[in-house]
């Protein structure tokens, strides 16, 4: 069995997916410190007026990403963020073909008001796995490893959100339809994807490997 050892990410992108895939044991990192301007905090959807990253706001003690273990950082829920994140995402994917069979059960888990950054975001992966229908197990890290044990394979950091998930290790994912714009934008949140696709979605990242 193939494991690998990755941070969680807030709906993660495509690649984030696609990396996870080919793994049946998907180790979370959870004994890391916090990595600000991260995708740990945001994400990229697509909307009429081209990419629009949502940031999740953290709390003062948090959000200048010093040495703060992952699963005490506290989102701040006194800004009005969900309500602005969920505008955006219904106002970006409305439209999709597959829009209405997903939009309750994210808005459902989004508006729980979770205190803190890791917990929302192990529920999301664990709604996207369930969404796509990928046969994955999750585990968490027990404790940090600079170097993980032989047979993890470390994808920690693979994806950065200071070149907007774009790297050489990003693969050029094949275009699919999107709500949006005439030329594809590669890498989105992983919603853009499924609210695009639907079940077509694990096929469309099996493809990618």
């Amino acid at each position: 069995m193939t494991k690998c050892l990755i941070e969680l990410h807030y709906l993660p992108s495509i690649h984030f997916f696609e990396s996870i895939a080919k793994h049946p044991l998907i180790i979370v990192e959870k004994h890391e410190h916090f990595v600000k301007q991260s995708y740990r905090s945001r994400c990229i959807i697509q909307t009429s007026q081209g990419p629009q990253t949502l940031i999740i706001p953290l709390t003062g003690k948090h959000s200048d990403g010093g040495k703060v273990p992952i699963t005490d950082v506290r989102i701040d829920n006194n800004q009005k963020w969900l309500n602005n994140h969920w505008r955006s995402i219904q106002s970006a994917y409305a439209k999709a073909p597959f829009f209405e069979f997903y939009a309750d059960a994210l808005h459902t888990l989004l508006f729980k008001q979770h205190t803190h950054l890791y917990e929302l975001n192990f529920e999301l992966l664990t709604l996207c796995l369930k969404w796509l229908k990928l046969p994955v197990r999750i585990e968490e890290s027990l404790s940090y490893q600079p170097v993980p044990d032989e047979g993890i394979i470390d994808l920690r950091n693979l994806i950065s959100a200071k070149n907007k998930g774009i790297s050489s290790e990003t693969p050029l994912f094949k275009p699919y339809t999107q709500v949006f714009g005439n030329a594809f934008v590669n890498n989105l949140s992983i919603i853009d994807l499924i609210f695009c696709t639907g079940p077509d979605a694990l096929t469309y990242l099996r493809k990618a490997e």
